[in-house]
């Protein structure tokens, strides 16, 4: 068995796979994996990766998949999971990299923790500028509960810190089915993981290790692109609400999915000049039904909590959907 099987998926991104795979190689061991997923890409990208692998096959162990069709991130993610052999596991995005050395930093952290997942740091590269972003946990270095990190509703806590690749997870919660992402979801693939992450998890901890950079900026990321894949945010919220309802902890823990989806609709409500006029119309409609579907009590009180310029993007979807079936 591997001690760590890293999950790196690819998707036309022959402009920065290079890079991507040389930080791998910096951080080769024999007794590492990368399982390299070519997500049916269309450019150079599954070439570069057939001649990575045998490069890298000579520093340690290699698996390189080629979907026939496009799946997504997610679901590129969940095939090098059903792959992966390691111990534990980690991620890495095709266009971003790895400081020298740092698996193995990432490796002794977890191992000398003993728990189930930890956390760390990452560095923002937007073009030549880099940011550092901390994981929005004080205490570092000590085994905690995750269940307890979801909390307080209205500040930023770990389930607003995404990231899979900002961490390592035991194989002990893949074969609970903790680690796997809901199959086909372009965007926000993160946000149902992490929230079921911190739920079902029994121990974490987070650990000041600056070694993931992640490249912000990409023209053909999702995040720059205002076409309907964006979209599937509300499916990965509605899961979100729908599975945190379902938890014996219900009433503590509703409230901070709520505001985090309130948060992300109005976020995009203020930034729907990017998407394309058709989206955008969809985007409206679509957060209107989301906004109906929320418990509504626990959206009352987040409504009323909310600053006031947000509060009031998501009263008037509400308004409007109300009076629409009034009038119906």
């Amino acid at each position: 068995m591997p001690k760590l099987s890293v999950i790196v998926p690819f998707y036309n991104v022959q402009q920065y796979a290079p890079d991507t795979l040389r930080s791998l190689r910096r951080n080769a061991r024999s007794d590492f994996e990368f399982v390299l997923v070519d997500d049916f890409s269309k450019d150079e990208t599954p070439d570069i990766l057939e001649r990575a692998a045998e490069e890298l096959s000579e520093v340690a162990q290699v698996r390189f998949v080629r979907h026939e069709k496009n799946g997504g991130l997610a679901t590129a993610r969940n095939t090098g999971l059903d792959v992966a052999r390691g111990e534990y596991l980690t991620f890495l995005d095709g266009d971003d990299w790895l400081a020298p050395g740092h698996l193995s930093e990432l490796v002794s952290a977890i191992e000398g923790l003993g728990c189930d997942f930890v956390r760390t740091d990452h560095v923002q590269a937007t073009a030549r500028a880099r940011t550092v972003h901390r994981a929005p946990v004080g205490r570092r270095g000590e085994v905690m509960d995750p269940r307890r990190a979801i909390l307080p509703a209205d500040r930023t806590t770990s389930v607003d810190y995404a990231y899979a690749w900002a961490g390592a997870y035991h194989r002990r919660l893949l074969d609970k089915g903790v680690l796997h992402f809901t199959d086909g979801l372009r965007t926000a693939e993160d946000r149902p993981w992490i929230w079921k992450l911190h739920r079902e998890a029994e121990s974490f901890a987070v650990v000041s290790l600056l070694g993931v950079f992640y490249r912000r900026g990409v023209a053909s990321s999702l995040t720059q692109i205002g076409d309907v894949r964006q979209l599937d945010f509300i499916r990965a919220f509605d899961q979100v609400v729908e599975e945190t309802a379902a938890d014996p902890d219900a009433e503590r823990l509703l409230p901070k999915a709520v505001r985090t989806y309130c948060a992300i609709i109005a976020h995009h409500l203020s930034d729907e000049n990017k998407f394309e006029p058709a989206v955008a119309k969809q985007l409206r409609t679509m957060s209107a039904a989301a906004i109906q579907r929320m418990p509504q009590g626990a959206l009352g009180d987040v409504l009323d909590t909310m600053d006031l310029h947000r509060s009031a993007k998501l009263r008037r979807l509400r308004r409007r959907i109300t009076t629409a079936k009034a009038a119906a």
